[in-house]
């Protein structure tokens, strides 16, 4: 997969990570949900921020996506600050959102989901030889309703969409909602083969079980503040539960 030029690094040097979150601040009215959240993901790499519901994980990624402005700290793209930008802008620079509840048409076909995306500059029948090549089934459902689909099929389908941008930064919002773990292993067998063509990946879960598998680094949201952050090895399994429940400090 090809990398985005906008994400090109600006000048000579080690490579900045695709997408760094630097003492993020955000807030819904006058409630403050993130609290100085610091978050970088390299090309390449697969992160996963956990942590139980409510912490601020949506809202990060939506921060990193431009459809939530912080009200302080930076957001960078292969080092150039991208602070304020539209998602329209972010999106054509090679960010990549996928929303919790997957986001395609229901009432519209497949094959005119797919067609949906190009407006990204690739032909239909370019996008569909993706798709089917990387989900076949999607190919034996083209013509079908997306929205008589099983869950597996239909974040399939929310996948093959997203990729269908070419993006450099990847962005899952509970990819694993309401999917049997066999459908969730096979899904993040997916997000781990992108991650190998260079894709930077920032995975939202709240149950870190099958994310953790193919995770890279993982950080631990809770209250809107990173508590912990690091290489998922099984001290981090041993902790999630305090985590979760509100034991750890």
């Amino acid at each position: 997969m090809s990398e985005n030029p906008a994400l090109r690094p600006a000048a000579h040097g080690p490579r900045p990570p695709l997408l760094e979150l630097r003492g993020i601040q955000a807030s819904y009215d006058r409630i403050t949900v993130l609290h100085g959240v610091d978050l970088t993901v390299a090309a390449g790499q697969v992160v996963a921020l956990l942590g139980p519901n409510g912490a601020g994980k949506t809202t990060t990624l939506n921060v990193a996506a431009g459809a939530h402005h912080p009200s302080a700290g930076t957001l960078h793209l292969g080092g150039r600050d991208a602070t304020g930008a539209r998602p329209r802008d972010l999106a054509r620079a090679g960010v990549c959102l996928i929303p919790e509840g997957r986001g395609i048409f229901p009432n519209l076909s497949v094959r005119d989901n797919l067609r949906m995306m190009t407006f990204s500059g690739r032909g239909l029948a370019e996008i569909e030889e993706l798709a089917y090549s990387r989900f076949p089934i999607l190919g034996e459902r083209a013509r079908q309703a997306a929205g008589t689909l099983s869950g597996g099929q239909q974040q399939m389908l929310a996948l093959a969409r997203g990729l269908a941008t070419d993006p450099a930064v990847l962005l899952l919002d509970e990819l694993s909602m309401g999917l049997a773990p066999v459908v969730v292993a096979e899904l993040y067998e997916h997000v781990a083969e992108l991650a190998r063509q260079g894709v930077a990946v920032l995975v939202v879960e709240q149950f870190a079980a099958a994310v953790l598998k193919i995770a890279d680094h993982a950080a631990v949201l809770v209250r809107g503040r990173i508590q912990w952050q690091g290489h998922p090895d099984s001290s981090l399994h041993a902790e999630l539960s305090s985590y979760y429940l509100g034991s750890a400090a």
